[in-house]
């Protein structure tokens, strides 16, 4: 899976030991804890694909102490920022990191059901082929009644709706022209394609977009 990150497009910083730093992921920490407590189920097991630096599954883990939260990732560095941070925290409803390719076909099989799939800032940094496997394969390994909550920044209607938008959207095609924002339509029709019984569509700060899908 090449990302953004690979092409050299990442903010992340390195503090102490292993840990990796990312301003982004402690600015909207607070909103995606707030989308949880309206969406997220109150017990059972939740899976993070893509998790980066780890700082936001620290903080989902300790705001939702009955999910057992699983951290994911593909890049040996973050794998070893993941535990860091998760070793900090100490929490016992958070397990270790695990190698994961999102983007790779059919890995659900592998996987056990989960009652929850987060995704955080992922699919403008992936090309669209591997951004619609990565939500086929989080619905597919959704348990009944299971949610898939996605996250980040997105097109509406096909359009880019700010300087700051289309300024990165520039970005990301100029290092990659497979990289860039996905429309909102393309991932509704592709959830429901999926199976997702329900999605929602919600606006989040800074010009964000959420959607949460129901198996």
């Amino acid at each position: 899976m090449k990302t953004a990150d690979a092409a050299g497009m990442s903010d992340h910083r390195r503090t102490d030991n292993a840990k990796l730093h990312a301003p982004a992921a402690e600015r909207n920490a607070s909103h995606l804890i707030d989308l949880l407590r309206g969406y997220a189920p109150r017990t059972g097991s939740a899976l993070e694909l893509a998790s980066g630096t780890g700082q936001h599954v620290v903080q989902f883990a300790r705001a939702f102490p009955d999910l057992m939260w699983q951290p994911t990732d593909v890049d040996i560095d973050r794998l070893a920022s993941i535990d860091s941070y998760a070793a900090e925290a100490a929490l016992p409803n958070l397990r270790p990191a695990r190698v994961l390719d999102a983007t790779r076909p059919h890995w659900h099989r592998s996987k056990e059901e989960v009652d929850l799939v987060v995704v955080v800032n992922l699919l403008h940094l992936i090309a669209t082929d591997h951004a619609r496997t990565v939500i086929f394969e989080a619905m597919a390994v959704l348990g009944p009644a299971g949610r898939f909550i996605l996250y980040g920044p997105f097109r509406r209607d096909g359009e880019l709706t700010s300087t700051g938008d289309r300024q990165f959207d520039a970005r990301l095609r100029a290092e990659n022209p497979d990289l860039g924002y996905k429309n909102d339509r393309d991932i509704i029709r592709w959830l429901t394609t999926a199976g997702a019984t329900d999605v929602q569509q919600i606006e989040m700060p800074a010009n964000n977009l959420a959607f949460v899908a129901t198996r």
